[in-house]
């Protein structure tokens, strides 16, 4: 019996467990710090309230409970004793292994600024998506009670730093928001005056999709009131304020602001830098581990790191973006690894397939990069919506949450609503410094 430890539940090792759960000559063990999956590319969606956390969220125990040879586990891997073949959990039971997939994923990371993750809400989890729907919606409470002007416009101003497919949803949530959803909710503010504000570092938004479609991304976003500010970069981030600075040089401008959304940079998981440890793997500036073409550590074959966790090799120039289809095919490709081996075959390299990007900007708008579609792959607005939307319903984990998902989402189209609103955890009601009197 082959024992298998995968570590980490998001879409390579969910993906890698269903595929090796069909082979009665593999003993798996998978573990995770939360008992469930996480449609990440749908996260935004619960931070702007569109869907609730239960919608892409399921159960790790009810996906694999037909597989008879896995066992799941609450916990949290702490280290890992490569001679000796185990991983250490945090309530310090080991676990044995013949073969270790790595599937820890990547969390944010704010550059060397780790005072800023205080002001900045990153989103990687169910907790930071609700986190952040409660920093949107107080926000827009706070100045509706709000007397002073300038405070009030603090309140609604929002900054999104970071162009990237997950900046770019959210601020055209936002915007959605701000000129749908709850422009007729208020008394004493108006919505649609909102801010929102769109920093990028580089000199373009979406920057791994092809110009035209960066250029296509760009206008939605205006038409919906965001200002896209490309070629600059944040310098400062305090409980009041982002400081922002051109790339080419400039003087520094300060925006007043206490709302903060950062969808920009990652870094791996802290597990995967103590795999990178233990093994003397070689890491990017990231703590991504470098993996072989068989996304195996050079030196232990025994141990697969795929996903976030890897610099998978895909072009000369360029490894695997980090992205759903990118751990979902390495943890197919380890899975079948593993029944190769079993079987006596020879391994193939991984290769890994460019399906294609989807981001959707607003409502009925969106761009696409799908270069196996030809010219219909680089298309925009409703179009992109459409396939932006099947694309996510097909991939979500478990025919309840999509059927929900699918009603909700009509709904909302129907009614311009969203419908998971809550204000939720700490603090409930926004710090008000001299609210305004009732009319």
């Amino acid at each position: 019996m082959q024992r298998v430890a995968i570590i980490g539940g998001g879409f390579g090792g969910l993906y890698a467990a269903r595929r090796l759960g069909r082979d009665a000559r593999v003993d798996l063990t998978l573990v995770d710090r939360r008992n469930h999956h996480v449609f990440q590319p749908l996260l935004y969606q619960v931070a702007t309230g569109a869907v609730a956390p239960g919608d892409i969220a399921q159960p790790l125990r009810s996906i694999l409970r037909r597989n008879r040879n896995t066992t799941v586990l609450l916990g949290e891997a702490i280290g890992l004793d490569p001679e000796r073949r185990e991983v250490a959990l945090s309530d310090g039971g080991p676990i044995a292994y013949d073969t270790l997939i790595v599937a820890t994923g990547a969390r944010h990371s704010y550059f060397g600024h780790d005072k800023w993750r205080e002001f900045a809400a990153g989103l990687k989890s169910i907790d930071d998506a609700t986190q952040i729907r409660r920093r949107i919606l107080i926000a827009f409470e706070a100045a509706e009670r709000e007397h002073v002007a300038k405070r009030r416009a603090e309140w609604m101003t929002f900054v999104v730093v970071g162009g990237g497919p997950t900046g770019v949803e959210l601020a055209g949530a936002l915007g959605e928001i701000a000129n749908d959803t709850l422009k007729r909710d208020f008394r004493s503010i108006n919505p649609p005056d909102a801010r929102i504000i769109l920093v990028e570092a580089m000199d373009r938004v979406l920057p791994g999709y092809p110009e035209g479609r960066s250029r296509s991304a760009k206008r939605q976003l205006e038409r919906l009131g965001a200002a896209v500010r490309t070629g600059t970069k944040v310098t400062k981030i305090s409980g009041s304020q982002v400081t922002v600075e051109p790339t080419a040089g400039g003087p520094p401008e300060r925006i007043p602001t206490r709302t903060i959304l950062w969808a920009a940079g990652v870094q791996a998981s802290s597990f995967a830098r103590i795999v990178a440890a233990a093994t003397g793997a070689e890491t990017d500036r990231a703590g991504r581990i470098k993996v072989g073409p068989d996304l195996t550590i050079p030196g232990h074959p025994e141990i697969f790191v795929i996903g976030d966790a890897a610099v998978q090799p895909w072009k000369p120039d360029k490894p695997v973006p980090g992205v759903a289809q990118g751990g979902i095919q390495a943890g197919r490709y380890a899975a079948d690894a593993i029944v190769a081996r079993l079987n006596g075959e020879p391994q193939e390299p991984f290769r890994f397939r460019d399906l294609g990007d989807v981001a959707v900007i607003g409502r009925l708008s969106g761009v696409t990069s799908i270069p196996w579609l030809g010219p219909f792959g680089r298309t925009g607005g409703f179009i992109a919506w459409l396939l932006w939307l099947g694309i996510h319903i097909v991939n979500l984990a478990g025919f309840s949450n999509r059927l929900i998902v699918l009603i909700r989402w009509a709904w909302s189209f129907v009614t311009h609503g969203r419908g998971s609103r809550l204000i939720t955890g700490e603090p409930l009601v926004p710090e008000i410094q001299e609210p305004e009197p009732p009319a």
